[in-house]
């Protein structure tokens, strides 16, 4: 039987890799990466910068298959995610099939943790219930973004005895969650931390989190939107894409 392991490697920083995921690391044969571009080069050449640094011998290979293209603007987003995921499948499927024999164990590394807005598992999970491919499937933890944003910022997610929420920049525009006095944002492409300005409220944000390229913003929302917005933007200009995430949090209440 193959061996599938999704490995969380952290949200940027190679030593973000956990003892645990060396080990995994360490029993693949193959590492299955859908490429994104150019423009993403330096999130495939981290993953294989971990490879080099964690992994006693050079008996492993990569396999490399473009990454699905996605419709930034789609007229029904749940649809556009679902097409999106089953062409991913495809893609993962054609790389099983034609490069990991049978007893041999592939990989995945998963920017972050994989069970954090990450579509990894719900598309190893299809596939092998599709019953098309004989093979078992193990999920290691890793750092999210979410978690090193705290760590940077020197804070805690939720205050004293109250909830912390993570949602996403398309589901905090349709409103502030109920009952929520801290909220986690995450893939947010439109600002939408802007469109609360005139509340009182504090945020915690940071993009490139964990590598080279980190900026971070502390700071009322209404003080620093204007600062965040315009580093967005420069950011995205000089790379080509941004990943950011922020906690945007309400006064301590008693």
């Amino acid at each position: 039987m193959k061996k599938i392991l999704i490995i969380g490697i952290g949200a940027g920083d190679p030593e973000h890799v956990t003892m645990q995921a060396v080990r995994a690391l360490n029993q693949v044969d193959v590492f299955f990466i859908l490429d994104k571009g150019e423009t993403k080069a330096d999130m495939v050449a981290l993953r294989k910068e971990i490879c080099r640094r964690y992994i006693e011998g050079d008996s492993y290979r990569f396999v490399e298959a473009p990454s699905p293209a996605r419709d930034r603007a789609p007229a029904d987003y749940r649809a556009c995610v679902d097409d999106l995921n089953r062409d991913k499948q495809a893609a993962f499927e054609q790389m099983i099939a034609r490069e990991l024999a049978d007893g041999e164990c592939g990989a995945i590394l998963a920017w972050g943790d994989p069970s954090l807005y990450d579509s990894t598992i719900r598309n190893f999970a299809a596939i092998a219930t599709s019953g098309r491919h004989d093979f078992d499937y193990e999920v290691i933890p890793g750092i999210s973004a979410v978690q090193v944003l705290a760590a940077r910022h020197r804070t805690t997610l939720n205050q004293i005895a109250h909830p912390v929420e993570i949602t996403t920049g398309r589901r905090l525009a349709e409103g502030w969650p109920a009952g929520a006095d801290s909220v986690v944002v995450m893939l947010d492409g439109e600002d939408t931390y802007k469109r609360f300005v005139d509340q009182d409220l504090e945020i915690f944000w940071g993009a490139y989190l964990g590598t080279s390229d980190e900026i971070l913003v502390h700071g009322k929302l209404k003080d620093v939107a204007g600062k965040i917005e315009h580093l967005r933007r420069e950011a995205r200009k000089a790379k080509g894409w941004i990943m950011d995430t922020y906690l945007l949090r309400k006064p301590q209440q008693p």
